[in-house]
C-alpha cells in the first residue's frame, strides 16, 4: 500500500502493516500445517518465516545526491527563525526486500511402527514447527501491527485537523 509522496508517516506505518500482514500470514501457515509429515515433495513441512532485507539500489544513492532541501515558506521571517526545516526525501530511502524463508532444521523424530510414512526402524519425522514459538510470534507480529494501525491513524488525524485550519 503506497500513499501519496507528502504523508511520510503514512508511509512508513503502511509498510510496516504490509510487512506484519504478511508475517502473519506465514505463522498462520505454518500453525495450519503444524502437524503434517507429508508435503508433495514427500518431506515432512518445513517452517516459514519472513527475512526482512534492506536494499539499497544505485537509482536510490543517485537521487538522494541530487536532491535538494525542502525550505518552508514564512509570512514572518521570525517566525521559526533559525529552525531547520529539512523534510525527508523522496529518494533517500532505502527499499525493504521481503524474502520468505525455510527453515532447514530438522523436525523431531517420532517412534510409530504402524504410520505409512515410517522408516525401516519405525520412526516419522514430524514437522519442525513448534506451535508455543509460533503463538508467541503471532502475538508479536500482531501488536507491531496494531502499533502500525495506531501510528497511520494518528497521521490521518493531523492530516486531517491541517485541512481544518
Amino acid at each position: 500500500m503506497k500513499v501519496n509522496s507528502g504523508f511520510y508517516g503514512m508511509n512508513a506505518s503502511a509498510k510496516g502493516l504490509s510487512i506484519h500482514r504478511k508475517k502473519m500470514n506465514l505463522i498462520a501457515e505454518n500453525l495450519a500445517n503444524a502437524e503434517s509429515v507429508r508435503g508433495k515433495d514427500g518431506k515432512p513441512y518445513q517452517r516459514k518465516f519472513l527475512n526482512v532485507v534492506e536494499e539499497s539500489t544505485k537509482a536510490n544513492i543517485a537521487a538522494a545526491k541530487s536532491s535538494s532541501n525542502i525550505k518552508m515558506n514564512v509570512t514572518n521571517k521570525n517566525h521559526l527563525n533559525g529552525a531547520s526545516t529539512n523534510a525527508p526525501q523522496p529518494g533517500n530511502k532505502n527499499e525493504l526486500a521481503l524474502n520468505v524463508v525455510e527453515d532447514k532444521s530438522e523436525g523431531d523424530w517420532v517412534h510409530m511402527p504402524e504410520h505409512p510414512n515410517a522408516n525401516e526402524e519405525g520412526y516419522v519425522e514430524l514437522s519442525n514447527v513448534n506451535v508455543i514459538n509460533e503463538m508467541i510470534d503471532m502475538i508479536a507480529a500482531t501488536r507491531s501491527y496494531e502499533a502500525n494501525l495506531t501510528a497511520f491513524n494518528a497521521s490521518k488525524q493531523m492530516a486531517k485537523d491541517a485541512l481544518e485550519i
